[in-house]
């Protein structure tokens, strides 16, 4: 699962992905929420990355309204090949959602906790997505997306059952490429290293989805 999610990375980072100029245009989120525009890249057929900003929960061709993609800000990585609404995208629309870490709540006594999930080393957690557009029955065309999930590593375990598709360095090329192959792709699913993030606690105004300030990474004191 993948529900809120920060970037908040430096700019030599970004350029790292995106370039010095796209990487210009990223603000710094800390509480992004499913139907908020998210960072993007996609790479079009000449191999060049491209930022961009989409709709947070994919909107499948067929959709009647765009209240569908509420229900689909993620997508299994096991049947995503097969599933009507993200096979298309699968083959031949998958894009890099930039992000620098994720929350996640823990049931505690009546209450849930929230946590927040990066990288150890401070770096960029990129998560495999899928894209969409979608035109409106008013002729709107609206661009979508979606970020897959896979099964949880020892670390998110406690918390959810699943967590985000997050790709290493080595994985992007091949996730932007139109040639890749299901079967190339799949290695990708793996659950991330436990060993690679890191997690502490924060406070509770990452809940609403209104809050969205550096204060939200704050580390809570623990008793």
């Amino acid at each position: 699962m993948c529900g809120r999610f920060t970037l908040t990375l430096p700019p030599d980072l970004l350029a790292e992905i995106i370039g010095e100029i796209e990487a210009a245009r990223v603000q710094p989120r800390y509480n992004i929420a499913p139907t908020q525009e998210v960072a993007v890249v996609r790479q079009d057929a000449g191999g060049r990355r491209h930022l961009d900003y989409l709709r947070w929960g994919l909107i499948p061709p067929w959709a009647k309204d765009a209240s569908v993609g509420n229900h689909m800000i993620n997508a299994r990585s096991e049947t995503v090949a097969e599933k009507p609404a993200f096979r298309h995208a699968f083959r031949s629309r998958r894009c890099l959602v930039l992000a620098s870490g994720f929350y996640e709540w823990k049931a505690e006594g009546g209450r849930k906790q929230p946590l927040y999930i990066h990288m150890k080393d401070g770096g960029p957690m990129v998560f495999a997505g899928l894209w969409e557009s979608w035109k409106s029955p008013e002729g709107a065309i609206v661009e979508s997306c979606t970020i897959l999930t896979t099964n949880s590593n020892s670390l998110i375990r406690p918390l959810h059952d699943r967590m985000p598709v997050i790709l290493g360095p080595s994985d992007w090329d091949i996730w932007l490429s139109r040639e890749a192959t299901r079967e190339e792709l799949a290695p990708l699913f793996q659950p991330y290293p436990s060993g690679l993030l890191a997690m502490y606690p924060v406070g509770g105004g990452v809940n609403s989805p209104r809050n969205d300030s550096p204060d939200l990474l704050e580390p809570l004191d623990e008793p």
